[in-house]
């Protein structure tokens, strides 16, 4: 067997490759289109202009005054300008010009992870199969979104009563702001076919994630939807991106197209060993209990609940060389090896988790030997055993019983914002998973606009939509002190954004080392009923007020100060990848808009290998706009 050079190689950092992507240098992969399709490397959308709004060019010119007329159309604001170079996918389309992009490869099971971007009321589609649609569209600011909303499973026109299909909203609207790059996760899974051609299984949407947000789940579609490329139902067929709508725009395509595994195991056989064991020592000095034969893993077979020892010996199929990804659930301890090499060892008896890997291995049979221990009563007894590849779904190696799915026996705790606001103070990790900021505090409204808001630095870290806070993991038992935002936050930046700098290329301060910013909590504007945030620094006194825009769609920022006359002090926008935006907008990593109300000058700077949108402060309001 070749395991062990296959080992050798994974330890030095050979990694499975889950995804393949969409090379975005030419468009060899598609089949031909009228020329509304093309490679670029820059897109810049302005997001104040309508793609409704924009002057027919394609008239007939047959007068002076018509040509004059032309001329001052075509110098009208364009709603989706680019630069050549490689690596997005740009549909521009007009009235002669509006093919879909058909794929030469066909999918059946596929994952999916891309980048969309749509300039304002533009709208597309993504083509399972060519046969069911997924919406693209520009929906910001939706407040009920429809099958015909972006992330919508679009109806079809059929009048046949067997073959009408009305089409499944969104969950929720994930949209963002026109212009700005959305990404999209899809899990599909195709339709099933007996041996006859009868279907038997309808296509599924497993799972789709909108800007990080699940607007469909395990969501069945029964015909395909509307303009399909064929009006039937197949085992496999191309993917399909409309282009007759409007402009749109796509990056980082990446996919893997799923099969059934043909991994087995087979003599398999069982020994069940009794006592309190601590450690996997401890059998050593026990008498084996029963033995025998099983098809697949089963704890049950101990006949206990706890105080057992098993060990399942067998011989592991792998039917194709590939990176496998092995996992075990188990309650107690477990001890795994693969052809006499460790591949887990928990030397326990009270664990419950799963553990994972990644093997390389060859074509083969391999002997394993997997060995689980428990002596902890307050656990129910439970082992799972999983073997899968990037391109196929996990195998599951063991009976349903012995690894039963997990219920979640706590009720979540929700925190939902009524006719006032909601205000809840707590611990949160930036980004998700980041930095740990311990004096935050979360602020929900009645529009769904929500933020978190840093005291400790005097900063908004992140905003989000739609439902507040999941305030679980701080309520729940001895709690630890957090809550999770029920939306997709887009995170900001960290640290204090307003400082005196001894010059222009000084860093701000990082939160807590400016021994004269002090913060004084908030009050409650009487008005919106949402906090005031005030500091001092410097012998001056910091008001912050953020509240939702008259449109409920984004942020406004308003910042005020008790004196003026402020010398070299300055406030920080935004920090990341900066671009200024035809409409005087500037857009921060493609995720968000920043856009100035008051009259200072904004400057982009570099700072220790960081780029940051500032303005001067001289102690005149500051207000702007957080769009997203």
């Amino acid at each position: 067997m070749r395991i062990k050079k296959l080992l050798l190689i994974f330890l030095i950092g050979l990694q499975a490759n889950a995804q393949e992507q969409l090379e975005l240098i030419n468009l060899n992969g598609f089949l031909p289109q009228v020329g509304n399709w093309q490679i670029v490397g820059e897109v810049l959308v302005n997001p104040d202009v309508d793609v409704h709004n924009i002057s027919n060019h394609e008239k007939e010119v047959t007068s002076k005054r018509k040509k004059r007329r032309r001329k001052e159309e075509q110098e009208e604001p364009k709603p989706i300008t680019f630069r050549s170079g490689k690596g997005i996918l740009l549909n521009i389309n007009d009235s002669k010009k509006k093919d879909r992009l058909q794929t030469k490869w066909e999918h059946g099971d596929i994952k999916m992870e891309l980048e969309v971007m749509l300039p304002r009321g533009s709208n597309s589609g993504i083509y399972l199969q060519g046969r069911y649609e997924l919406q693209l569209k520009d929906s910001w600011g939706v407040i009920n979104a429809k099958v015909s909303d972006m992330g919508g499973i679009h109806n079809n026109w059929e009048t046949t009563e067997d073959k009408i299909f009305r089409g499944i909203p969104p969950l929720s609207n994930a949209s963002k702001a026109p212009g700005l790059w959305q990404s999209l996760k899809i899990h599909f899974k195709a339709p099933r076919f007996n041996d006859k051609g009868e279907k038997i299984a309808n296509a599924k949407f497993v799972s789709v994630l909108l800007n990080g947000v699940p607007i469909h789940t395990n969501v069945e579609v029964p015909h395909y939807t509307g303009s399909p490329i064929e009006k039937n139902e197949v085992s496999r067929g191309p993917l399909v991106i409309q282009g007759d709508h409007g402009p749109v725009a796509f990056r980082n395509i990446n996919y893997q197209l799923l099969e059934s595994s043909n991994v087995s195991v087979s003599s398999l056989t069982y020994q069940v060993y009794k006592g309190n064991f601590k450690g996997f020592e401890d059998l050593r000095e026990v008498d084996l209990i029963s033995e025998g034969e099983t098809n697949l893993i089963d704890v049950n077979l101990t006949g206990e609940e706890d105080a057992y020892g098993i060990r399942f010996s067998g011989i592991l199929n792998i039917p194709q060389e590939d990176q496998y990804s092995l996992s075990v659930g188990y309650t107690g301890g477990i001890d795994l090896e693969v052809n006499g090499m460790s591949v887990f060892h928990v030397n326990a008896s009270d664990r419950q988790e799963v553990r994972d890997t990644i093997l390389p291995l060859a074509s083969g049979k391999y002997n394993f030997v997997l060995t689980n221990i428990k002596s902890a009563g307050w656990r129910s007894p439970r082992l799972g055993f999983t073997v899968g590849t990037a391109a196929t779904y996990p195998k599951t190696l063991n009976v349903y019983d012995s690894y039963p799915p997990s219920i979640n026996s706590v009720s979540p705790i929700f925190v939902k914002p009524d006719s006032q606001p909601r205000l809840l103070r707590a611990f949160v990790s930036f980004g998700g998973d980041g930095k740990r900021l311990s004096h935050t505090i979360g602020v929900g409204t009645p529009q769904g606009i929500n933020y978190v808001y840093d005291l400790g630095s005097g900063n908004l870290v992140g905003v989000w939509r739609g439902d507040f806070v999941d305030a679980t993991p701080m309520w729940h038992s001895r709690g630890d002190g957090s809550f999770k935002p029920r939306g997709a936050v887009q995170w900001t930046f960290l640290n204090q954004p307003i400082a005196q700098l001894s010059s222009f290329n000084e860093a701000f301060p990082k939160t807590g080392t400016a021994p004269d910013f002090i913060s004084k909590g908030y009050g409650i504007d009487e008005a919106t009923q949402l906090p005031i945030f005030k500091h001092r620094y410097k012998d001056v006194e910091i008001e912050n007020s953020i509240v939702p825009s008259a449109t409920n769609t984004h942020i406004v920022h308003e910042i005020r100060f008790s004196k003026t006359g402020l010398q070299n002090w300055y406030c920080k926008l935004a920090s990341g990848e900066i671009q200024k935006m035809p409409n005087g907008a500037y857009n921060i990593n493609g995720q968000y808009y920043i856009k100035l109300i008051t009259g200072q000058t904004p400057a982009i700077r570099e700072v220790d290998g960081e780029t940051e949108l500032v303005i001067p402060v001289d102690g005149s309001k500051v207000k702007y706009e957080l769009i997203w």
